[in-house]
């Protein structure tokens, strides 16, 4: 990844700012979708416990470019602030920004229902942590364009590297293996 663009969102009382991000990123990911483009990361600079206004993409020059050939941001536009393609920086540390999801769900204890291998009680003891422990990792809602559905799309950050991992990334921007420049 040698370059980036920065989108700084800036929300009226009209559009919070989640639901901006989740337009902004809902989107970024049908773009990701058109290009069936598996080279281009995000990353969100400005998280502490929310995801931020600075929503930004990392990639080549020419990815960044061809992702950039047709308007995708549409009428959002007008609420964001949008860099040109910048050059990394030549000092960064790098990290993986990727989707974490809950594995306690209603179709995985229907599983162990049936195949008994859980009892009346422990089904109690479940549905309550399931339903109070939840992630608390922020998120943002998307509609996915292989099937439609909105969803929530919790993201998580791997710990701070000194040096690069390359490999690809899914069609949101996120990879558990291949690393984004972290400044």
């Amino acid at each position: 990844m040698t370059h980036y663009i920065d989108i700084r969102l800036m929300p009226k009382k009209e559009i919070r700012e989640n639901l901006l991000l989740n337009q902004i990123y809902t989107a970024f990911h049908k773009r990701l979708y058109d290009l069936k483009a598996n080279d281009i990361g995000v990353s969100f600079p400005e998280y502490r416990l929310k995801l931020g206004r600075l929503f930004r993409i990392h990639g080549t020059k020419e990815a960044l470019e061809k992702l950039n050939e047709q308007e995708w941001i549409g009428k959002y536009q007008q609420h964001c602030q949008i860099s040109q393609i910048e050059e990394i920086p030549k000092i960064v540390k790098y990290r993986t920004v990727f989707r974490v999801q809950q594995n306690m769900t209603e179709a995985k204890l229907r599983r162990l229902i049936k195949r008994g291998s859980i009892s009346d009680d422990e089904v109690k003891r479940y549905r309550i942590k399931m339903y109070q422990g939840g992630l608390d990792n922020p998120y943002v809602e998307l509609i996915s364009m292989s099937n439609g559905q909105l969803h929530r799309r919790f993201i998580a950050f791997g710990e701070l590297k000194d040096e690069e991992t390359a490999g690809e990334f899914d069609t949101f921007g996120l990879s558990k293996y291949a690393t984004i420049p972290w400044f």
